[in-house]
């Protein structure tokens, strides 16, 4: 298989198999069996037959450094920042895909569950492909849309239905800024090619500033950007688990990559977006955290973390982007990563006690802090994996959050900028920080005398604990080890900094 077939597979396969999943999920239905078994598998088996046309494709990335598929006149290239994002993709949407299959069991609409999981993983793979403006936005709206309707899977829950409703407003607010910001760019450039744009946009201040303010703030919806944020608390916490995973640990990061990219072919004009960002990181570093430290729902407080979290990886880009540091780059990317494996471990781990604790006994009550009391006597594994996904989140070595977070302290370090150091301590400041929200729920998970729930929940099904083992593995492996991820980071970082001009 050549690279340009493997690159087509992999978002074809995806695309053609959420129809496919729908048919058969609705005849299950007909025909009364109501467990929706083939539905699952073929959604499970649709993703895992991606990972070889992914593997083929990375090989072609790293050996020359693109792969470039031709659509018609639409060109789609997989780098080194495409290929990052579809490996972090394609591996948490793998692990939630099989998360789900006890958890939404029994639920209303689960073929349409396992329908849009592909399209939503498609989506995100096309977006980091694309090489012009309008397609990232088609892509950025397809991977919306998509996600709109997950968030609202429990569309009979009014919490439910009333986040997704805040979620699609504020998108779509987001969507309708990316595209003026897009025509600003084609009234000025005649070309919405992301190679061809930026030195035709040399001398013209004005006009893109104006588009990069749009793309910041419209991309900064969906990237959860202080204060463009306020539909995450309630999307994170009222989706399905795995859905919550996925918002949290990739589709921010999407949007987020969509951005940089939008960025890059305005970097020509100003080269004020990496001071940008710095701004950005600290706002949501302090804001999550501060904001985290309040919450009592598990989820909620896990969906202000991830603002926080977005903060660090800021930080990395922005040192990149404003000083020509590699090595933020890197950081910035690492981090992404492992925020994907330890965030979507933490959202699965609270999601199996949550369904323990609450759905499997017909209750959509949200997960609160007390529920967790002494939830180590009864759930040990999924205790323990909760637990490593909320250090790892801290900061705490050697676990594979703190690797990354060292490296992007070390690249703004390495500036030798007494402003950038202040911002530096900062943000270790804030990773102390943090641990005033994780390590008190590690303490009533561990020291705590069980809870009622606790002792009257429902076993952890087998397939739920699958994902838990394998991410908490990954958050200690790449901790250990954190060059086992070069080869994946190196080439992203390098493929971001030539975006921007930047050698």
């Amino acid at each position: 298989m050549d690279a340009k077939t493997a690159l087509t597979l992999l978002l074809v396969i995806p695309l053609v198999a959420s129809p496919v999943v729908y048919l058969i999920g609705r005849i299950s239905f007909h025909q009364s069996r109501g467990q929706y078994i083939v539905a699952r598998w073929f959604a499970l088996a649709a993703l895992a037959s991606m990972w070889y046309p992914l593997v083929v494709t990375a090989k072609a990335v790293l050996a020359d450094g693109g792969v470039d598929l031709h659509v018609g006149r639409i060109l789609l290239r997989m780098d080194g920042v495409g290929l990052f994002l579809a490996v972090t993709v394609l591996m948490l949407s793998t692990l939630a895909t099989l998360f789900s299959f006890n958890y939404v069991s029994g639920e209303e609409d689960e073929e349409k569950f396992y329908a849009l999981l592909p399209v939503l993983t498609a989506t995100m793979i096309g977006l980091g492909c694309t090489r012009d403006l309008f397609n990232l936005w088609v892509w950025f709206e397809a991977m919306a849309v998509s996600s709109y309707l997950l968030v609202a899977f429990y569309h009979h829950q009014r919490n439910s239905l009333e986040a997704a409703i805040k979620y699609l407003i504020q998108s779509a607010i987001g969507s309708l800024l990316v595209l003026l910001g897009i025509s600003l760019v084609f009234l000025q450039t005649a070309t919405l090619n992301l190679d061809e744009i930026r030195p035709l946009l040399a001398g013209s201040g004005i006009v893109s500033l104006a588009a990069g303010g749009l793309f910041v703030v419209g991309f900064g919806v969906k990237t959860a950007l202080v204060p463009m944020h306020t539909w995450l608390p309630d999307a994170h916490s009222q989706a399905p688990s795995g859905i919550s995973a996925l918002l949290s640990g990739v589709v921010i990061e999407a949007g987020l990559v969509a951005m940089l990219r939008a960025l890059g072919s305005l970097s020509e004009a100003s080269p004020a977006w990496g001071a940008l960002l710095l701004a950005f990181a600290a706002l949501n570093m302090l804001y999550g955290n501060l904001m985290a430290l309040r919450q009592t729902e598990v989820k909620r407080l896990l969906a202000y973390s991830s603002l926080a979290q977005m903060g660090y990886m800021l930080l990395g880009f922005g040192v990149a982007l404003a000083y020509g540091i590699k090595d933020g780059a890197a950081g910035g990317f690492f981090h992404i990563f492992n925020h994907a494996v330890m965030k979507g471990l933490a959202f699965l781990a609270a999601g199996a006690l949550l369904y323990a604790l609450h759905l499997s006994r017909g209750s959509h009550r949200a997960l609160v802090l007390d529920d967790l009391n002494g939830a180590a006597r009864r759930y040990p594994v999924t205790a323990f994996a909760l637990s490593v996904a909320l250090l790892g989140l801290g900061g705490l070595p050697p676990l594979s959050g703190f690797m990354s977070k060292w490296q992007i302290f070390l690249a703004g370090a390495e500036v030798r900028s007494t402003p950038l150091l202040w911002l530096v301590i900062f943000a270790a400041l804030n990773s102390v920080l943090s641990l005033g929200y994780y390590a008190p729920i590690v303490n009533r998970i561990f020291r705590n005398e069980p809870s009622e729930r606790v002792l009257k929940g429902n076993p952890i099904a087998p397939l739920m604990a699958l994902p838990l083992l394998l991410l908490t593995l990954a958050t200690v492996a790449l901790g250990v080890w954190p060059s086992l991820l070069t080869w994946l980071t190196e080439p992203a970082a390098q493929g971001l900094l030539a975006a921007f001009g930047l050698r």
